[in-house]
């Protein structure tokens, strides 16, 4: 059919061509036949026959060359291959970023501050308030604590429980003199308690800068007698201070409002 129509079509233009130019009929519709009606090979037309009123047949439409094609080639070669992972590595590197994430926060939560003295002293209160003794070691510079340091830290923190705190509200946290590498320093707290209540803390603590520029707690086994001597002779002084006024002022309001507060608490100790 496309053959019958591309020789009507040309012998219909030919007959006006032979007219003009002389041509030979036959000779046009040879050349027609030889081609068989077929469009070039280099060209995708999309075109379709319209007849006229007149009998004319004209070909219609847009046309579309390898110019399209070589741009879908282009575009084929451009598009990235589909990588797919398997399930079990997937899954595996969510377990390994959740452990990582864990990993991070635990060290953040053991952390102590060994940048400065009150830095030191403030997260050991925290640590005792919190009962976690990793971090209470890691504050007096050991990982493992001896009998003696053991001890203390069992009594500590059995007197932070037999309060039962809520939370706790550091005030303020100084030192009280300073002697070569050692600081002695006090820090002054409030145990929130139920009922809107605070019971009135103040502990001392002697810090020792050691080798690595780093501040650890020194335990009741390191300091020495004349430390201790001097500590007290320092601590009679403090005692004189607005920061120890205002403690022992906070401290009578909260037993005159608590009447036998303090023989609860040392019940709970025996």
């Amino acid at each position: 059919m496309d053959r019958e129509n591309a020789t009507t079509n040309i012998r219909r233009r030919s007959d006006a061509g032979r007219r003009k130019t002389g041509h030979s009929k036959s000779n046009v519709r040879r050349s027609a036949l030889e081609t068989g009606g077929r469009r070039p090979s280099n060209s995708r037309t999309g075109m379709k026959n319209v007849k006229l009123q007149n009998g004319r047949t004209v070909r219609t439409g847009v046309s579309r060359t390898n110019s399209s094609k070589t741009s879908r080639k282009v575009r084929s070669r451009l598009k990235l291959p589909n990588i797919r992972i398997p399930g079990r590595y997937a899954a595996g590197g969510v377990a390994l970023i959740i452990l990582l994430i864990v990993i991070i926060f635990a060290v953040k939560g053991c952390g102590v501050n060994h940048k400065t003295p009150d830095g030191v002293v403030r997260n050991l209160i925290e640590a005792y308030d919190k009962g976690k003794e990793s971090r209470i070691r890691n504050c007096y510079g050991v990982k493992k604590a001896d009998d003696n340091l053991q001890q203390e830290i069992d009594a500590t923190v059995k007197y932070f429980q037999a309060h039962n705190p809520q939370s706790i509200e550091i005030s303020q946290c100084d030192s009280i003199y300073k002697d070569g590498n050692y600081t002695y320093m006090y820090i002054t707290y409030n145990l929130v308690l139920d009922k809107n209540q605070s019971y009135p803390c103040i502990s001392t603590y002697m810090v020792q800068k050691k080798d690595n520029n780093k501040y650890y707690v020194l335990s009741t086994s390191e300091i020495t007698d004349d430390m201790s001597k001097q500590a007290a002779t320092k601590y009679a002084l403090f005692m004189k201070t607005d920061a120890y006024k205002q403690y022992a002022t906070d401290y009578d309001k909260f037993i005159k409002k608590n009447p036998g507060y303090e023989e609860k608490i040392a019940s709970k100790l025996k």
